[in-house]
This record gives structure tokens, sequence and C-alpha cells, in this order.
């Protein structure tokens, strides 16, 4: 049984890659050439598989590309309310998720497109999730900060600052009483570092020894606030404290982060408790897409630059070569422009419905209970 994996769980397919060893297909299409029809929104969905390094790039890719496209959207009023771009930090994503199975978790946050399209969510759905349309992922209904589709494990992106910690936690803990093998996965920035709801989370999760995997995207700031200014310690020390093996790792380095990863993940599956990763990336972007028209001046020029330099994408797409990397670049650049046409022409919700979907239904009661 794949790791992870519920029992009766179909194999995870992915397509195609070209070797790294192969020249350049003739048969990949140009960015302007139409690809593949959506999958219905019936379809199955698709755990990524992320299990080669050139499909790791891809990811890579298809996250960046699919992000400076987002950012167009913005500025054009497509897409309303402005999102928190993922640009400097896919490593963290396409790490983490290479190393989980089918069957595990992961909860979001805020800045949250690159962790959820490395999980598999459709490229096209989620880009008509932050255009507020009904073809979205969750209906149009999420929007960025919300995106979920359970099906893939993606237990939501959350607008709270790492709230979704206890959400893992609480995974972690129904899985196990399950008798799954199932590893849950808790992304949140070094802003989350002095919220009480994640060091309760890093203590229960201690205490039950619970198969949870904290990954901290220290991108050195706290919207402008620079992590040095508020976090007392350090952020494996946060770990530390409550004896939870804690790692340092390169965020923009895929491979170093994978590994980490793995290791964590293999020790979450074998029972031996949480793990906690400080990932030390970087944003290129703003905090959101409003710092343009806020004109805020918090970082020199010098230090984007200098990080810029240890972009992730340029080192991935050289351990390539060339050639490969291109042909990548060209599908994923076809995958997109067919994601926008399908965002551009699904509908907006009817308002009439916009009372819908506010209850849950069909929840079974725990035994005992009075209803």
């Amino acid at each position: 049984m794949t790791p992870g994996a519920p029992a009766g769980t179909a194999p995870v397919t992915a397509p195609a890659v070209p070797s790294a060893d192969a020249a350049p297909s003739a048969d990949v299409p140009p960015a302007d050439a139409p690809s593949a029809a959506i999958p219905s929104a019936d379809a199955p969905p698709v755990v990524a598989a992320l299990d080669t390094p050139e499909r790791r790039y891809r990811m890579l890719r298809l996250i960046r590309s699919f992000e400076e496209r987002a950012l167009g959207l913005v500025k054009s009023g497509v897409i309303t309310g402005g999102i928190h771009p993922y640009i400097g930090q896919e490593a963290v994503a396409v790490g983490v998720c290479a190393a989980l199975g089918t069957g595990d978790r992961l909860a979001s946050t805020h800045r949250g497109h690159g962790h959820v399209l490395a999980r598999g969510l459709d490229p096209a759905r989620l880009l008509a999730e932050l255009a507020g349309r009904v073809g979205g992922s969750n209906r149009g209904r999420g929007g960025s900060m919300h995106a979920a589709d359970l099906r893939l494990g993606i237990l939501g992106a959350n607008g709270i600052v790492g709230a979704g910690a206890p959400i893992a936690v609480g995974a972690a803990w129904a899985d196990r009483q399950a008798g799954s093998d199932a590893v849950a996965v808790a992304f949140f920035g070094d802003g989350a570092l002095n919220q009480g709801v994640l060091l309760e989370s890093l203590n229960l999760a201690a205490m039950w020894r619970l198969p949870v995997l904290f990954v901290c995207e220290n991108n050195g700031y706290a919207t402008t606030l620079p992590a040095g200014t508020a976090v007392a310690g350090s952020a494996t020390g946060r770990a530390a404290a409550f004896g939870i093996p804690a790692t340092e790792v390169d965020g923009m380095d895929t491979e170093a982060v994978r590994a980490a990863a793995e290791e964590a993940v293999a020790r979450a599956r074998n029972g031996g408790g949480p793990s906690f990763l400080e990932c030390r990336t970087y944003r290129f972007e703003g905090h959101h897409t409003m710092e343009r028209l806020m004109k805020l001046h918090y970082r020199t020029t010098e230090e984007v630059a200098a990080w810029r330099e240890r972009d992730p994408l340029p080192r991935a797409a050289t351990a390539l070569g060339t050639g490969l990397a291109a042909a990548l670049d060209a599908e994923v650049a076809a995958e997109l422009a067919a994601a926008e046409e399908f965002a551009l022409a699904s509908p907006h919700p009817d308002p009439a419905g916009a009372a819908d979907h506010l209850y849950a239904s069909g929840l079974r009661p725990r035994a005992g209970a009075v209803v």
C-alpha cells in the first residue's frame, strides 16, 4: 500500500515527463498552443507525483508561472482583493510535498497557492477560484486564502496566522485513531512563531506523539516586521522546548528540503512523533499585492537582489539541462494559458445562492449525543 494511503486508494498516476537525458521533444507544444482539456470538476483528483527531478522542476515552474499570471490578473482587476504571492518560496512546497504519500494531509496558509498546487490541485480550478468563479475549486467562495480540496488531503489555506497547525494536529490524531499511517503537515511562516495556537499545537503533538510535520517557512518578515526584531530565541528552539526534533534547512534548495522532509515523514509514519523544519527562504514580491499601492519600503534592493541569486528555479533547471528545462517551461506555459481561458470563461456565482453552503448537512452525532 502506498505510504499514508487508506485501504482501497488507487495508485497515483502522473503525466509523462521527458527524461533528463532526452533531447527536447518536437512534440512539446509552444507556449501559445492549446493544451489538454480542463478535467471535469467531478473527475477524481490526482495527487501530484513529484518523484523525479523533472517533475519537481516542472512543479517549481508551474507555481512560479501561476503566481506571475495571477499577479497580472490582480492588476487587471479580474482577481479582486489581492493575493499573497509565493514567488521565491517554491522549493519549500515542492520539497515537502515530494515527501508525502497519497493519504497524507496538509494545512496551508494565507500564502498557500504553492502548497495546494504542489499537492495536485488543478491550476485551472485554482485560478478560477482566485477570480471568484463557479468553476473554481471551491465554487468561487473560498478565494485565495481558503483554497481546499479534502479529496487531495488539502485541509484548507487559512487567513489566520498559525491557524493551520491545530487543524493538522487534529487530522493526525483522527488518522491515528482510525489506524491509518497518514502524516499531516502544517505550513506556517515566521510570523506564527509567537502565536499561542502554534505553541499549543506543538505541545499536543509532542505529548501524544502524533505524526505531524511542522514546516516553518521563515522568509525573514512578518508582513514588514523583520523576524530578528520579533522572535526571541530561534524557530527551532520553539520546537526543541517541547522535545520535538528540529532541523534548519536551506529553503531555496528543493532537494535539501525534500531530503529533510522525507526523513521527518518516515519518522512520523513509523511512530516516532512530530518533527519541525525551519526552511530559510525569501519572498521576492511583497507580503501582498497592496504593497505596490502603499509604496512600502522595508527591504533594500541589495537584499532582494542577493536572495534572487539563490532562486530555486535556475538551480533546478541547471541540474536538468537547458533543453529539457525549456521544453517543460513551454509545456507549463501552454497549460496555464488554457487555465486562464477556463477561468475567464467560468461565470460568477449567482447572488441568489449567496446563503448556500453556510451550514453542514449529513453530520453524524457522536455516540450518546442528544440531538
